[in-house]
Order: C-alpha cells, then sequence, then structure tokens
C-alpha cells in the first residue's frame, strides 16, 4: 500500500466520459499502474466497478459546473474522453451535439489553462471526407457530418490552448463494457449469425478498428510520455466492416454463407459516413511506443471477455 508521502507524490488525471466504454478502460489500466491519483467523471451516478479511483458526477456542458469542480480538483492532466459520438443523433439534434462537443471541450481546456494541466483530446477519424485513407497526422481535415465538424472544431480550439495538450486521433473503437451495455461489430456478427439471421455489411467503407483497451493504452501513454501534438491511436489492419465480419465468423466457427456484401448506398442513414479513413500510425509506434492488437487477436480478447461477463 502507497504511503502518505508517495500518495502526496502522485500527479493527479481527470478523466471525462469515465462511465463510457474507453473510460471504463482507462480508470481499470490507470488502477492496475497505481502510478496516479485517479478522478473519474461523467454525468449522474458513477457505473464504474472496482476501487482505486475517486468519482465525481459532472455536467461538462455546464460551465460553472465545470470551473468549480476543476478548480477544486486542481488536475494535473485531463483526458477528455467523452462526447456525444452517435453520428445519425448530431446530425438531427445538432444543438446537443455542439454544446456536448464544442462548448464543453471549451469549458475543459479554460479550466486546464487555470490549472496547467497537460489536456489531451480524444478525436476521430470522422473529421476526414473519407477519400483517401488510410491518413497520416498530416492529413487535411474535410469532415463530412456534423459530428466530424464539431470534434474538428474541438480539435482546433485545443491546438490554440496556452496549455500543454495533445490529440489522440481514433477510428471505430470496439470492446466489451462491465456490464455488455454496448454492442459493437464483433458482437452484433456473432449474436446474428448464432441466431441463423442473414446480415447485409457493407464492404466499400474501410477502417483501421481499435480496441478500446488499445486506445486506452494509448492515451495513457501520451500521459506518461508527456507527450505534446496530434498522434493517431488506432489498430494497424485497414478493414471493411465486411472483412471484420467474417473473421469474427471464422473465430467463432459461425457460417459466413449468412453474411451478405453491400454497399453504403443500401442504407438510408441521417447522416453521411467517410467511405475510406483509417489511420497510419508509424508516429505513435516511433514516439510513444504504441503496439495495437490485431482485429484477430482482439475478437479473442472480446471472446474472453464475454464469457467472463457471462459468468
Amino acid at each position: 500500500m502507497a504511503t502518505a508521502t508517495q500518495m502526496a507524490s502522485k500527479k493527479k488525471i481527470f478523466i471525462t466520459g469515465a462511465n463510457g466504454l474507453l473510460g471504463q478502460k482507462l480508470v481499470a489500466q490507470l488502477v492496475e499502474k497505481g502510478d496516479f491519483k485517479i478522478v473519474a467523471s461523467g454525468k449522474g451516478e458513477c457505473r464504474l466497478p472496482g476501487s482505486g479511483f475517486e468519482y465525481v458526477s459532472l455536467d461538462i456542458t455546464n460551465e460553472i459546473e465545470v470551473a468549480n469542480t476543476l478548480t477544486s480538483i486542481k488536475p494535473d492532466i485531463i483526458i477528455h474522453g467523452a462526447a456525444m459520438t452517435n453520428v445519425d443523433q448530431c446530425e438531427l439534434n445538432q444543438e446537443a451535439c455542439y454544446d456536448s462537443n464544442v462548448n464543453a471541450t471549451a469549458y475543459l481546456i479554460k479550466a486546464a489553462e487555470v490549472s496547467n494541466a497537460h489536456f489531451i483530446f480524444v478525436s476521430t477519424d470522422f473529421i476526414f471526407s473519407g477519400e483517401e485513407g488510410p491518413l497520416d497526422e498530416n492529413a487535411i481535415p474535410a469532415p463530412v457530418n456534423y459530428y466530424g465538424e464539431t470534434k474538428l472544431i474541438g480539435e482546433e480550439m485545443v491546438m490554440k490552448s496556452k496549455t500543454k495538450w495533445a490529440i489522440a486521433r481514433t477510428v471505430l473503437v470496439f470492446g466489451i463494457a462491465h456490464d455488455m451495455s454496448r454492442t459493437n461489430i464483433v458482437l452484433w456478427v456473432k449474436s446474428s449469425l448464432e441466431a441463423g439471421k442473414e446480415i447485409q455489411v457493407v464492404d466499400d467503407q474501410f477502417r483501421t478498428p481499435t480496441l478500446a483497451e488499445d486506445l486506452a493504452a494509448g492515451c495513457i501513454l501520451i500521459v506518461e510520455k508527456e507527450a505534446e501534438g496530434v498522434f493517431n491511436i488506432s489498430g494497424s489492419d485497414f478493414l471493411t466492416p465486411y472483412e471484420m465480419a467474417n473473421m469474427t465468423a471464422e473465430f467463432f466457427g459461425l457460417n459466413k454463407g449468412l453474411i451478405k456484401r453491400a454497399d453504403s448506398s443500401t442504407f438510408t442513414q441521417p447522416a453521411k459516413r467517410p467511405l475510406k479513413t483509417g489511420f497510419i500510425i508509424t508516429k505513435a509506434q516511433e514516439q510513444l511506443g504504441f503496439e495495437p492488437k490485431t482485429f484477430r487477436t482482439a475478437i479473442g480478447i472480446l471472446a474472453k471477455q464475454i464469457i467472463l461477463a457471462r459468468a
């Protein structure tokens, strides 16, 4: 057990969106490391398992609440992972999206500047047009939907901030929440094929899917190395959802014949999706020592987590 002196010397790390998938993985990995004082935050009550962290309820769209909370906590590091990420909901409810993704980020940056905190902003491949992936950190943003627009505005505010900053861009994050409250492409394909359902999966969109644990590890590497600038933190496998579905079926020994190839025009959605994104992660590999799991390995990790969650 750490002594009072050791605890006092530890840097304090503040996490937004801690109840979400990334937040859960961040808190779990940081608790395991034991190198930081962890303050996890989310809207409403704590839904995180375990101990070893402090939790505060915080509405990040409330400027006064953000200022008061962060002034009291005085974090050394802020990982801002909270956002409105449902792309179609963002398109349909732009005011709420702007409030969550732009205004909240502005309030948190202001608080980071006051406490001189290292501000780490989690961003997305959806800031790009999808015409020329995979992309490196110098690619020119050109979002094709409102969600991407708000995240790009967030990035621009971070880059202009008067505090130390880093941006962790990621792609198609998937994983298992501790309470199995979220689905993902692996769970959807597995459950559909086990039920004998035929599924249509697009083969004209390209991504570098990212295991939530890998994204969390990448953010922590940025913290540990006190890195600044933009980093692509994603998987390294450049795949279509159709390929992901087939790999999932192969892993679980399910009927691939039920997976039908489709293109994006088959589906009517409020928000346009970029066709070809995905990231080149060389910078993160060389400067941070970031090494993500392959998609196939990630399926195996999820398979074990499913068993544990249902035990």
